[in-house]
């Protein structure tokens, strides 16, 4: 399936998936009282969407009938990862601004996975790139941001 192909809907709304983290920006720029809110706030996106990739891995892994342990346990690591990057809030420890620049990071590089995985049509692996990108740069902002306010 061909970018060009590809639902117009899967194309708006994956696109409509990097507001939030706009929000997240323009609310936490100035620095103002609903700076960490907004910071907090777009951790949790970033999260949640790096966690709904893996989640992505494991149903082409499922469809296309890949059985290998390697490819579940890649598709698993995701949320493991987000979830180790939020750890350091809750032991009072420095946050967000580290866990938002290693998350952009992971967000930005993710379609490495799905290239090695070889699950993905070219459409399919072009609006990933698109779409990761966008968010992995904006999740890094927020990082250099976070680490400037917090």
């Amino acid at each position: 399936m061909e970018q060009e192909t590809l639902p117009r809907s899967a194309r708006s709304l994956g696109y409509a998936g990097l507001l939030p983290q706009m929000l997240a920006l323009l609310l936490s720029w100035d620095g103002g009282e609903k700076s960490y809110v907004a910071i907090a706030g777009g951790f949790a996106y970033a999260a949640l969407i790096f966690s709904f990739l893996g989640g992505v891995w494991w149903g082409q892994a499922l469809a296309k009938g890949r059985s290998t342990a390697g490819v579940y346990v890649v598709s698993v690591l995701p949320s493991l990862i987000s979830l180790a990057l939020f750890l350091p809030w809750t032991f009072g420890w420095e946050w967000p601004g580290p866990a938002l620049l290693y998350l952009g990071v992971f967000i930005a590089l993710s379609p490495l996975v799905d290239r090695w995985l070889r699950l993905a049509d070219a459409g399919f692996m072009r609006l990933r790139w698109h779409l990761s990108l966008g968010l992995g740069a904006a999740t890094i902002l927020l990082g250099v941001i976070a680490n400037d306010i917090v």
